[in-house]
């Protein structure tokens, strides 16, 4: 999910440079670039990642 964030902030940044557009007083499309970043090292750490709770293998349901 955090991936998906960071490609739209990158999309928005890379817009934002492209025009030379500043929003406020501060945020360009570098501020963007370097959100974006951050976001897709939170992904790479496996925050925002959807992960199995107990890994032990998963076999499937078997009737017996």
């Amino acid at each position: 999910m955090l991936a998906i964030v960071a490609a739209i902030i990158f999309g928005l940044g890379f817009l934002l440079d492209l025009l030379n557009v500043r929003i406020g007083s501060g945020i360009s499309g570098t501020t963007f670039m370097l959100l974006g970043l951050t976001l897709l090292a939170l992904h790479q750490a496996g925050i925002g990642t959807a992960s199995v709770k107990s890994y032990g293998g998963w076999r499937g349901r078997t009737r017996r």
